[in-house]
């Protein structure tokens, strides 16, 4: 608001648009977005930035992260008034202000116009799974401990049911505030990478706490040993109480945005 436009609305004049791709422990911080309290990882950048620069600098990202969720390829932008620094010294830069639960992974220059939300064609997340063995202390801040191995050819059935276009209704929260919850799925399996199974998903856009109902709801299904009709059946209904729970944070990862122009 009140912000000096450029001829085409899109970019404030005479600053450069700055690209970061980011990761971060989530445990100890309240989520992504800046709140009124807590610690948040937008808002600790955005500190940072402003030892930097001099001045209060807003952070977009592509999209919000909940309290103790963890990112390996967040990606935001800002605008910035400073000509003399090339864009990858931002990533240092920034690094050297920041704590070591949040680190800039790269920095680039973007078009004027690059806006990180709304430029996004899919987020992908993966959620971490430790089955049928006792986890590490430290493997619990970014994974789930399973105490059964569950059956990965029944789980990936379940995960192609997901796939196109789907109201998932299923898988909303009742405080979820969406005019629509139609999304587009197009990656949804599990697959297993040394003794973790990992759960990937991809869509355009996810609604609040999704991918963490989605996966609880296909364990719960599987755990069950129900057929596949039978969660077809649920998605087609969109009654919540056929959901299964939603799986806590510590084993999430906003792992990669794919983006229509890169």
């Amino acid at each position: 608001m009140g912000e000096d436009r450029s001829a085409d609305g899109t970019s404030p004049r005479g600053k450069r648009n700055i690209r970061l791709r980011i990761a971060y422990d989530g445990t100890d911080f309240c989520g992504w977005q800046r709140q009124g309290r807590g610690r948040s990882v937008q808002g600790t950048i955005e500190d940072a930035l402003e030892k930097m620069q001099g001045t209060r600098t807003p952070l977009t990202g592509s999209g919000r992260t909940d309290a103790g969720v963890h990112a390996a390829g967040q990606v935001a932008n800002f605008h910035t008034p400073l000509e003399s620094i090339p864009p990858e010294r931002f990533a240092p830069a920034l690094n050297s202000l920041l704590p070591k639960d949040i680190r800039i992974l790269e920095a680039r220059e973007a078009g004027g116009d690059f806006h990180a939300r709304f430029d996004a064609r899919s987020r992908t997340y993966r959620y971490h799974l430790i089955c049928g063995r006792q986890a590490l202390p430290q493997e619990l801040r970014y994974a789930l401990a399973l105490r059964r191995r569950p059956r990965i050819r029944s789980l990936n059935d379940y995960g192609r049911l997901l796939l196109g276009e789907r109201d998932c209704s299923l898988f909303a929260s009742p405080r979820d505030s969406s005019l629509s919850r139609c999304r587009y799925i197009s990656r949804c399996f599990f697959f297993v990478q040394r003794d973790t199974l990992i759960f990937e998903i991809s869509a355009n856009a996810f609604l609040w706490k999704m991918v963490r109902s989605v996966l609880g709801t296909l364990l719960c299904y599987e755990e069950r040993g129900l057929a596949p009709e039978a969660l077809a059946e649920a998605l087609d209904r969109g009654d919540r109480r056929l959901a299964g729970p939603t799986l806590p944070g510590q084993g999430l990862f906003l792992w990669e945005i794919d983006y229509y122009r890169d």
